[in-house]
C-alpha cells in the first residue's frame, strides 16, 4: 500500500512542478522584445544587416574624424567599437544597474531572488568606449561643449550622427514619449509602441491584473499598487548590490507575476493594441521597413568598397 501511495504523491507533485515550469516559460517567452508585432519595424543589431550597418557607421565616422584632426583615427579597428556605445573619458555614466530589456521586468523567482532587479548579466557586447572631451564632441555633437573642434565645425549629431544620416537617409520627425523627444530613424515604431501600451494600461482588464498581482505581494508583505512600482522603488537606487529586501521583493515580484498570469494577460492587451496600431498605421511604417532595407544595401556598398580599398 505504501509503495502505491508514494506513486501517487510523485505523480501529483510531478505534474504540480510541470505546470509551475510550463508557466514560468511561457511568461518569459512572452517577457521579450521579440514577442511583440511592432519589433519586426526595429531592426536587430546583431542581425546580419544591423552589424553591417554599425560596421559602416563607424567606416563613415573615422573618415570624418579624420577630416576634423583626428589622424589616429585612420588606423581605428572598426571591429572593436562597432557594437559599443561612446562615452566621455572621465564623466560616470548615467544609467545604473537597475533595469534590463524584459518589457514586464523580474519573471524567475530563483532567479530574482539572487540578483534582485539588477537585470541580467552583460554579456560584454555593448560596452562603452571612451574617448576624451574633444573626440566626444567630434563623436557625438554632444551639446553645451562647443560647436568646433581643431577650428572645424562639428556636423549635427557629430561624426556618427552624420554617418547615421548617409546611411539611412533623413531622420523621421521627432516623438514625443513620455515626456521625452525621442529624433531617429525608428521613432514611428518606437512611438507607437508607447501610445500602445498607454492604451492597453487603461483597460480594465490590466488594472484587474495589476489588482490580483498587488493582492498577492499584499499576502507576502510587501505594498505595491503594480509592479512597476515595485521595480522602480527609491530604495534600491545607489547602491552596486542589491540588498536583501530587494532581493525578497523581487522574488515574491516574480512568483506573483506567475501564480496570477501577470505577464499573460497584460502581453495579450499590449499586442492587441499594437496590432491595431499597426492596421492604423500601415503607410508609415512600410516607408520604415523599406527605408531600413535601403539603408542595408548602402552599408553594405560602404563595407565593401572599404574592403576594397584597404
Amino acid at each position: 500500500m505504501l509503495p502505491l501511495l508514494l506513486t501517487g504523491l510523485l505523480a501529483a507533485s510531478a505534474c504540480r512542478f510541470t505546470g509551475q515550469d510550463d508557466a514560468g516559460d511561457r511568461a518569459q517567452r512572452l517577457n521579450t522584445l521579440t514577442a511583440f508585432p511592432l519589433n519586426a519595424y526595429i531592426p536587430d543589431p546583431s542581425s546580419d544587416g544591423g552589424k553591417a550597418v554599425g560596421k559602416a557607421q563607424w567606416i563613415l565616422a573615422k573618415r570624418c574624424m579624420v577630416r576634423l584632426g583626428f589622424p589616429g583615427f585612420a588606423t581605428l579597428a572598426t571591429a572593436a567599437v562597432e557594437s559599443t556605445y561612446p562615452v566621455q573619458r572621465g564623466v560616470p555614466e548615467s544609467h545604473g544597474p537597475l533595469g534590463d530589456d524584459r518589457p514586464y521586468g523580474v519573471d524567475d523567482p530563483d532567479t530574482a531572488a539572487e540578483d534582485g532587479y539588477r537585470g541580467r548579466p552583460d554579456d560584454g557586447s555593448t560596452q562603452p568606449m571612451e574617448w576624451s572631451p574633444d573626440q566626444y564632441r567630434a563623436l557625438t555633437g554632444a551639446s553645451g561643449a562647443g560647436r568646433r573642434v581643431h577650428g572645424q565645425a562639428v556636423p549635427d549629431g557629430g561624426c556618427l550622427g552624420q554617418a547615421g544620416r548617409k546611411i539611412h537617409g533623413p531622420a523621421h520627425k521627432a516623438a514625443r514619449i513620455g515626456g521625452l523627444t525621442l529624433t531617429g530613424f525608428y521613432s514611428v515604431p518606437m512611438e507607437l509602441w508607447y501610445t500602445s501600451r498607454q492604451k492597453a494600461r487603461k483597460d480594465p482588464a490590466w488594472k484587474k491584473a495589476d489588482h490580483a498581482w498587488s493582492a498577492c505581494m499584499k499576502k507576502q508583505g510587501f505594498h505595491y499598487p503594480a509592479p512597476d512600482k515595485a521595480a522602480l522603488d527609491t530604495a534600491w537606487f545607489g547602491t552596486e548590490e542589491a540588498s536583501k529586501k530587494e532581493k525578497r521583493t523581487a522574488a515574491a515580484d516574480a512568483r506573483c507575476k506567475l501564480d496570477t498570469d501577470y505577464i499573460g494577460t497584460v502581453h495579450a492587451l499590449e499586442v492587441r493594441a499594437q496590432k491595431a496600431a499597426i492596421r492604423g498605421h500601415r503607410k508609415e511604417l512600410a516607408d520604415t521597413r523599406a527605408a531600413d532595407r535601403k539603408a542595408v544595401e548602402r552599408a553594405r556598398a560602404i563595407v565593401a568598397k572599404d574592403e576594397k580599398d584597404s
